[in-house]
């Protein structure tokens, strides 16, 4: 039985251009956890952890069953503030987000139950229990490839706002990433991310 990879299947949801452009991204299963802090911070760091630690787990147990195999996706986060229309700036501290994994449909909540109950009783993050299954679209977007720094996002971000304003296209207020690259492998110039922003006509 073939390996499922869903970034390779739905490589045009994942292939941007150093420019922006329009896209439409359509409804997908992904595993997700929830909260408030600074990206890179304890928190956060130990939601990435607990949120990689359920994937791989249900991952293990579905090949170990003889169910389908799958390669776990990329990394992708959701970013929004209470002031949504200004998210660069409210402090980092103040961020709410949700990181999420693709997943094939075939998983269900019983397999994410059952993965951190596993997970906990070996001492895991008791942030394991707070990995859920969701439904997601993220609609129509404006979508850009930023090559560089996470620091250095605004710089793109800007020639994605313009464009947006160009197509008369307004931004939801949420800021969306795929991270492309290990940031522990890769030094920060040569990051590879990709941003997008929800937009509504």
């Amino acid at each position: 039985m073939d390996k499922v990879d869903l970034f390779k299947i739905h490589k045009a949801d994942y292939i941007a251009p150093k420019s922006p452009q329009q896209c439409h991204i359509a409804n997908a299963h992904y595993l997700t956890i929830s909260g408030v802090g600074s990206p890179g911070g304890d928190i956060f760091n130990d939601a990435v952890a607990a949120l990689y630690a359920v994937a791989y787990t249900v991952k293990m147990t579905c090949k170990k069953d003889g169910l389908q195999d799958y390669v776990v996706s990329k990394l992708e986060a959701r970013y929004w503030s209470a002031n949504p229309l200004c998210l660069s700036k409210q402090d980092k501290s103040q961020w709410h987000w949700q990181l999420m994994i693709r997943t094939p449909s075939s998983v269900k909540n019983a397999d994410i139950d059952k993965a951190a109950k596993a997970l906990s009783s070996k001492g895991k993050t008791a942030s394991v229990s707070k990995v859920t299954l969701i439904e997601h679209a993220f609609a129509t977007c404006v979508q850009m490839l930023h090559v560089g720094s996470y620091e250095e996002e605004n710089r793109t971000i800007e020639q994605m706002l313009a464009f947006a304003e160009q197509y008369n296209l307004s931004p939801t207020g949420e800021h969306c990433e795929v991270y492309l690259s290990d940031p522990r492998r890769i030094p920060a110039e040569r990051l590879k991310t990709i941003l997008r922003i929800p937009v509504i006509n």
